[in-house]
């Protein structure tokens, strides 16, 4: 499984070095490109210039951003490079409404996602004991698992996308 990782801020960049301890990722970006490439010549990762360039080299995407508007672009900006069969994982805190339409964005390119807000901070992100709770498909679900196990402790499924605490 490649992971990408997106949104280097202060909880993502210890999301994305978990993910790394646990031979996952592949990839990472940030809107601040330095920022990406620090990261990627310390893990030893690739930092593609696009979220479309993260999104072709990789199977499963995480984001982890500050806001709904935020979500959206990363969205638009990773479209050209999706197809069928990936897997999005969003881990930023945006409502349910926004989730909802990301997700029905994506499906109608083949593309599955899991709207996944995190709760436990930075300290909870750095040491990978972050409650994420999970909406989206069943099967999406079960098949996040070694993503998600990598970042949180405390790892639940609420049902269909929106559903989970905002």
């Amino acid at each position: 499984m490649r992971v990408g990782f997106l949104g280097l801020g202060a909880m993502g960049a210890y999301m994305a070095r978990n993910l790394h301890k646990a031979g996952l990722l592949t990839a990472v970006w940030n809107r601040t490109r330095p920022k990406a490439s620090d990261l990627a010549t310390e893990l030893g990762c690739a930092a593609p210039a696009t979220p479309a360039e993260l999104a072709r080299d990789t199977d499963v995407i995480v984001l982890c951003v500050s806001a709904d508007a935020d979500l959206l672009a990363v969205i638009d900006a990773l479209k050209p490079g999706l197809r069928t069969g990936q897997l999005v994982i969003d881990c930023s805190t945006v409502g349910a409404d926004t989730a909802r339409t990301v997700a029905k964005h994506l499906a109608g390119a083949g593309v599955e996602f899991l709207d996944c807000p995190v709760s436990g901070g930075v300290e909870g992100a750095r040491e990978a004991t972050l409650a994420i709770m999970c909406g989206g498909s069943a099967a999406s679900f079960t098949r996040a698992q070694p993503v998600l196990a990598a970042m949180g402790r405390t790892v639940s499924h609420f049902g269909p996308v929106g559903a989970g605490p905002k």
